[in-house]
């Protein structure tokens, strides 16, 4: 048994979690805040067999496509001055950990 570990941008993570449902998974989701943006995340933790990983990492790849946006951003020319400008960054796309579960029960 594995357990994946999956970090999406909360925008993404409704349509992630529906077809992961959808095709049988089981989800448990945590609201996270991390990166660059410190913007709202999802992390995903997903239980399955050894066989299914593969299908689940290809439906979280199919829902979570990386784009960018454009952010305010300030910048400090000093004490006291100060700038506001807008940043394009990439957001979304997946970060996914597997790892291996020596012992799993549902109670």
């Amino acid at each position: 048994m594995k357990m994946i570990t999956a970090i999406v941008n909360k925008e993404d993570s409704k349509h992630v979690c529906n077809a992961l449902i959808k095709a049988g998974f089981s989800v448990t989701r945590l609201a996270t805040t991390g990166g660059f943006l410190m913007a709202g995340n999802m992390t995903l933790m997903i239980g399955t067999e050894d066989e299914k990983v593969d299908q689940c990492i290809d439906i979280i790849a199919q829902w979570c496509k990386q784009r960018t946006e454009v952010v305010p951003s300030t910048a400090s020319y000093g004490i006291g001055v100060a700038t506001a400008y807008p940043l394009e960054v990439t957001v979304g796309g997946a970060t996914v950990f597997v790892t291996n579960v020596e012992r799993f029960e549902k109670l």
